[in-house]
């Protein structure tokens, strides 16, 4: 009687708990929860933005305020320089990012699957990439002048290292059973690269891009120093130079805008990776 009466309040517990716990899970996986989720802080940021660059608190000369900056922003429109600038950045960092990284991939592999390449390369990667970005402008400003080789290149060194260093990482530690599975069927090299490796390390590819992606988006300002006269990298100078706040701020925003949306690119690219070979 006992045992049955506590298995009746077990089963109310988990009918009590039950519903709940997947109405949950639903609301945090629906779509418009998580636009709203993930406007909170900047739509906060904003307010908190217009009412401190409105009340006197900072000087305008410090902290334009949103209209000042969107106003900047219709200035550059009406002068077809705001989509120019940006359409260059774009063109620069989504050019500059594929080649870093292609051989990036590239590299990983050698490094991440031979223990000949890992010995031989490592070291000397390792110490190319503790490099700062703003070391190899004057560099490359020499060896291929001030056109847009130089910026993409720059771009490129920028991209590489995160993709390189994390898939050959992961690479590394591909699990032994899946190399001996994939050997017994009778693969080796490419074919067991892309085969039974490169869906094992996916996740790890996606991060590298991510990471690379951003990095690209960072050395975008450093390459945009090189003799630049357009892009949102010479905006951000020439605004410094000028003293336009209210277009340093333009320029930062728009890189922010800009890096998220690429950023939503990869996820997408992560989505379809992951269900075709994951």
């Amino acid at each position: 009687m006992n045992t049955v009466v506590a298995r009746g309040r077990g089963a109310g517990r988990e009918a009590s708990v039950t519903p709940t716990e997947p109405a949950r899970r639903r609301l945090v996986d629906r779509r418009w929860f998580r636009i709203a989720g993930g406007a909170i802080i900047p739509v906060a940021l904003l307010a908190t933005w217009q009412l401190v660059s409105t009340s006197g608190a900072v000087p305008v000369s410090l902290l334009p305020s949103p209209e000042m900056v969107w106003l900047a922003a219709v200035d550059l429109a009406q002068r077809d320089l705001l989509g120019l600038y940006v359409a260059i950045s774009t063109q620069r960092v989504f050019i500059g990012f594929a080649f870093g990284a292609f051989f990036g991939l590239a590299v990983a592999a050698i490094v991440g699957l031979s223990k000949l390449g890992d010995i031989l390369l490592s070291p000397t990667l390792g110490a190319i990439r503790a490099v700062p970005s703003l070391a190899w402008v004057p560099l490359l400003i020499l060896w291929f002048g001030i056109a847009e080789d130089s910026k993409v290149i720059l771009i490129a060194i920028g991209a590489f290292f995160p993709v390189y260093t994390i898939v050959a990482a992961a690479l590394r530690h591909v699990d032994r059973h899946l190399l001996e599975a994939g050997r017994a069927f009778g693969l080796r090299g490419l074919r067991l690269l892309g085969a039974v490796q490169l869906p094992a390390v996916i996740p790890s590819v996606i991060s590298a891009l991510r990471l690379a992606l951003a990095q690209a988006w960072l050395f975008l300002v450093a390459a945009e120093l090189i003799a630049s006269s357009m892009g949102l990298g010479f905006l951000l100078v020439d605004s410094g130079n000028n003293g336009r706040i209210d277009r340093i701020f333009l320029a930062i925003i728009l890189l922010a805008v800009l890096g998220k949306l690429t950023d939503a690119l990869v996820g997408l690219f992560e989505r379809w990776a992951v269900k075709r070979w994951a």
